[in-house]
């Protein structure tokens, strides 16, 4: 079959091979998912730069949605043509976190899949980015990686929910905890951004400021719920105009990178709210003092997959979507075959940009 598969981390493209394997059989937890179509997300990119962890080689893809083909013999609700969303961390439902209402934060079903090889080809195992590889024709995973849902919704549109949309939205609603009427900015409008953006809009905010550097994305976030916008240089200017220069009740990072963070909170009113979305890397760092954080009484929060449970939020953002609350089909730009991928993530640097999907 064919998957799109990392060497090495530094590596500048994927390697796109129609030589690919399953290997092992598919497990009594298990499941094996015909995929139908990927998001292509730009953590797909911080795995090949480094930032977010990966073991070469590896096939990436970490959005995806698809139809379940086999189930284990221990698996007992999910059945084979099921519809499923592909959850790149799912909750074990039996740790800490799970079961103090912080599933998002659980590792244990991450750690196992991403260390079992998956795939092979040329005699090589190859691992599974996130445990899941959405970037290849058939995928297998554990169960608890996959969210059945209803059959009126198309792959493409599921394929956004598993990272970018959840993310964002997430960030949003159960992260920041938006209120009606309140001014909220959003550094960085990709994926996530817009998706933030959205958020922010169903939450109730009434100013929504993007703030982006490219003006390309600046007015497609417009249509997704921006009352106005800003670019880095400009962003103290309209706060003036939004807040009085009092800044804004929440700012909602999505770029990951130390500068933004700063600004965020800096943009962030006395007693508001800073959330950091991006991924950043392990050595950027960003430096505080003692006495803003005493005084100021901000609330610096980092926001991890959008502090979602996904066995509640996928069902939440779907009912969203056909109340014409949350436009996921406005986010979908192009679509792509597995063989264009590189070309794909090319194009996640275009001005105006928003999602690329793959469709199998």
């Amino acid at each position: 079959m064919q998957a799109a598969v990392l060497h090495g981390v530094g590596d500048s493209s994927l390697d796109v091979r129609d030589d690919v394997e399953l290997v092992g059989e598919v497990g009594p937890t298990d499941v094996k998912v015909k995929m139908h179509a990927a998001g292509v997300c730009h953590s797909d990119l911080s795995a090949m730069s480094g930032i977010l962890p990966v073991m070469p080689p590896s096939v990436l893809g970490h959005e995806g949605s698809g139809e379940i083909v086999e189930v284990g013999s221990l698996v007992t609700d999910l059945a084979v043509g099921d519809r499923v969303i592909i959850t790149w961390t799912p909750p074990c439902g039996k740790c800490r976190y799970c079961r103090h209402g912080q599933p998002n934060l659980c590792t244990t079903m991450l750690m196992q899949s991403m260390a079992t090889p998956r795939f092979g080809y040329e005699g090589t195992e190859a691992f599974a980015f996130l445990g899941v590889a959405t970037f290849s024709e058939y995928s297998v995973m554990a169960q608890e990686a996959v969210t059945k849902v209803a059959d009126d919704v198309p792959y493409d549109i599921l394929s956004l929910l598993g990272c970018g949309v959840m993310t964002g939205v997430g960030a949003a609603i159960n992260t920041a905890r938006i209120e009606p009427a309140s001014s909220v900015a959003v550094i960085g409008v990709g994926g996530v951004g817009i998706s933030a953006i959205q958020g922010a809009r169903i939450a109730g905010a009434s100013e929504i400021v993007a703030v982006d550097a490219i003006e390309g994305k600046l007015e497609a976030s417009k249509r997704f719920g921006a009352t106005k916008v800003a670019t880095p240089d400009t962003l103290q200017e309209v706060s003036q105009e939004v807040t009085g220069g009092e800044g804004f009740d929440y700012v909602l990072e999505c770029v990951g990178k130390g500068v933004t963070i700063r600004s965020a909170f800096d943009a962030t009113r006395r007693g508001g709210t800073t959330v950091v979305v991006g991924a950043g890397a392990n050595e950027d760092m960003v430096e505080f003092s003692a006495f803003e954080l005493f005084f100021s009484e901000k609330r610096l929060l980092g926001s991890y997959y959008g502090g979602a449970d996904v066995r509640r939020d996928y069902d939440r953002l779907l009912d969203l979507w056909r109340a014409g609350r949350l436009d996921l089909e406005s986010m979908i730009t192009s679509r792509l075959k597995l063989e264009q991928v590189n070309d794909g993530f090319e194009a996640l640097t275009d001005p105006g940009t928003i999602r690329q999907v793959i469709e199998y």
